[in-house]
């Protein structure tokens, strides 16, 4: 790729190129977009793995992307039965899975893609919690970041209705029926969701053009206003000091380095293993023991059968479980209703973060013990919660805990930890951070 010497090189040369690079230019900010958000982009020279994530979090929305596009070409969202008795949505996955050349592997890419999507923004969110990415003055990066959260949470349960298979089809029934909950507008709310009374062709024609339209490019929006705000006050990184208040005689920060061609590079081993991972799993594992894909959702939709147990898919789990956590009415208002408040509430509280944290430092390196307790225990409890949401509330650990008040007081816990966060933040112990970043 071209650094910045070269792009005035071929400027100056009078050559082909050098010509239309600056055509480009008269008419389009290439050159200085490309100097402000790589060649000349300063990042912090101490980065570690933990930051290979957000760059992998663009490769996977590019993975979902180019393979949605090629599954739309022969998916068909309708509910109605064809000549053998199958739903024509459900028949058309089989028809990709089939008969389609390399359908099949279109088709795990982008289901296995929308698991590792998950995992590797739960990774970069982790990563800003390790790192007190949400600090000032970044709290507008976390915002978009929550933001793209829940877009992505909308985007991957509106795609979970379209195979219209057993689990597809009930679990949209439930999570929808949800929202009945909610008093005065909850009914009409949840008939207009639907597009009927009953989950069914309108549904899934309505989420289908949310999943392929509307949300992807509220999703691209937020993505590019998220790196445009991290691009303007600069990336984070494991000391939490600010490289731009030291900068050497051209304006450059001491301890940075341009993001291109050292980050880009160091990227691309963060890449390599990611897809070594991912084609392990695409050709060797694609429905991960039934957590990538469950065995119910091979049949097709029948409104007729129930599951014995329905779950969504496990990167919504943690929040099925704050949902069921939720056994006791309140105010004289159905539970159902604060389950589902406790359910959103769990990732909104999120976008709260910048301000709820009063501690002097940011990163955990010079943090103090109660921080670093209480993030290990909330690590802890949010996968736990993961785990029992995908189990019956009658699960029993052991063979002699109960599943219902764990994840009850788990539950407690997660929103306990971020309720008192300006106390036991600010009196917490820290060590100042150094002047300087460290290696």
């Amino acid at each position: 790729m071209a650094s910045n010497t070269d792009f005035e090189k071929y400027k100056s040369d009078g050559s082909l190129q050098g010509h239309l690079l600056e055509w480009v230019d008269a008419r389009f900010p290439a050159t200085s977009m490309w100097r402000a958000h790589l060649s000349e982009y300063y990042a912090p020279k101490n980065f570690n793995f933990w930051y290979f994530f957000g760059s992998l979090a663009m490769l996977v929305l590019v993975i979902q992307i180019v393979t949605g596009i090629f599954l739309v070409m022969h998916y068909k969202p309708d509910a109605s039965l064809n000549a053998n008795g199958i739903p024509v949505a459900f028949a058309s996955v089989e028809y990709i899975m089939r008969d389609v050349n390399w359908g099949w592997l279109i088709r795990y890419m982008h289901s296995t893609g929308a698991s590792a999507f998950f995992v590797v923004v739960y990774l970069h969110m982790f990563r800003g919690m390790l790192y007190g990415s949400y600090r000032q003055p970044r709290e507008l990066i976390w915002i978009f970041g929550t933001l793209i959260f829940l877009c992505l949470m909308a985007e991957a349960f509106m795609g979970y209705l379209l195979p219209w298979g057993q689990m597809s089809f009930w679990g949209a029934q439930v999570i929808v029926n949800l929202f009945s909950a909610i008093p005065l507008i909850g009914e009409p709310l949840s008939i207009w969701i639907r597009g009927d009374f009953v989950v069914g062709d309108a549904t899934l024609n309505r989420f289908f053009s949310f999943h392929v339209i509307a949300v992807p490019l509220v999703l691209l929006g937020l993505v590019a206003a998220h790196i445009l705000a991290l691009h303007e006050v600069g990336s984070n990184n494991p000391d939490g000091i600010e490289i731009k208040k030291r900068k050497d005689a051209n304006g450059h920060p001491l301890d940075g380095i341009p993001f291109h061609p050292y980050y880009t590079v160091k990227d691309i081993v963060g890449v390599v293993v990611f897809l070594m991972v991912f084609s392990i799993i695409v050709f060797f594992a694609p429905e991960g023991g039934g957590y990538l894909l469950e065995y119910n959702n091979f049949l097709p939709a029948d409104p007729l059968k129930t599951p014995l147990h329905i779950a969504p898919v496990w990167y919504f789990t943690p929040y099925y479980s704050l949902l069921r956590a939720m056994v006791w009415p309140l105010f004289g208002i159905d539970a159902k209703f604060w389950g589902v408040v406790a359910m959103g509430g769990g990732v909104v509280i999120l976008a709260f973060l910048p301000w709820l944290d009063r501690s002097p430092v940011k990163s955990i390196r010079y943090r103090g013990p109660i921080f670093k307790t209480l993030l290990t225990i909330f690590v802890i409890a949010f996968v736990i919660l993961g785990f029992l949401g995908t189990k019956p509330p009658s699960y029993v650990f052991f063979g002699v805990i109960p599943g219902a008040p764990v994840a009850q007081l788990l539950s407690a816990y997660y929103f306990l930890y971020f309720l008192t966060m300006p106390w036991w933040s600010k009196i917490d112990k820290y060590r100042p951070e150094p002047d300087r970043v460290t290696m």
